[in-house]
Parts: structure tokens; sequence; C-alpha cells
């Protein structure tokens, strides 16, 4: 089982930047970096899939997940090493992967300060937000 890595007292706004450096756990079909208002509203929902080779991302709002949007550019493989970064836009987000590729998915829930940070299969070495 993965560890879990929670902030619910995140203090990110509008035009802030996320800073990520960690490892990938080694036996892990995926990880996931949630960023919203807390686990049932979320404004971004980052999860590469090793199994199928894809990067989804959505939103859930309550008890609903909203369309996924696929990406195919997967840089990530379970067991290494991870730097990279989320970019908060009033409305979207940005997402820089380690080689440099970077995901954009809009902010469909509208929000301009996220309170919620979560992060499954990941070892955190560390994290910034500027």
């Amino acid at each position: 089982m993965s560890e879990k890595f929670e902030i619910t007292n995140l203090n990110m706004k509008s035009g802030m930047t996320l800073k990520i450096k960690g490892k990938i756990h080694k036996d892990v079909n995926s990880f996931t970096i949630n960023l919203g208002q807390g686990q049932d509203k979320l404004n971004l929902h980052f999860n590469p899939r090793f199994n199928e080779s894809i990067i989804v991302c959505n939103t859930h709002d309550g008890n609903s997940w909203g369309q996924e949007q696929r990406d195919s550019h997967m840089c990530f493989s379970p067991g290494t090493e991870v730097k990279f970064t989320v970019a908060f836009h009033s409305h979207e987000f940005k997402v820089t992967l380690p080689d440099g590729h970077t995901v954009t998915f809009p902010n469909r829930l509208g929000h301009d300060h996220l309170h919620y940070l979560g992060m499954v299969g990941l070892h955190i070495s560390s994290f910034k937000l500027e």
C-alpha cells in the first residue's frame, strides 16, 4: 500500500506554482496528485497510469467525476526520481513534466484559492509553493 501525503491547510492562490521532487514507488501502477478544496472537491486530479501509458487529468465535485482528459505523453516510470511543477492560474493548471512537456488542464470548478493537496504513490523529498 502506498503512503499518502496530505495537506489540508494549503494556501495556494491563483498565480502560484507548486514544485514537487520525489521518487515514484516501484510497486505502483500509477501515482496521483490532487489539488482542490478537500478530498471530495478536486480542481485537479493528476494521475499518470503506467499500465495504460497515459496521464489522466480530471475534476471531482462532490460525488461525481468530470470528463477525463487524457495525454499520451508518458515520461514517468515506477521507481524513478522525478521533479515537476504545477502552475495554478485562474482559468487553468499547467503541469510541467520532468522532460519539459506541459500538460494543460482547465480550472473547471473556478476556484482561485486551493486548500487541499494530496499525493499517493510518491515518496516526497521536497515540495515548495511559490
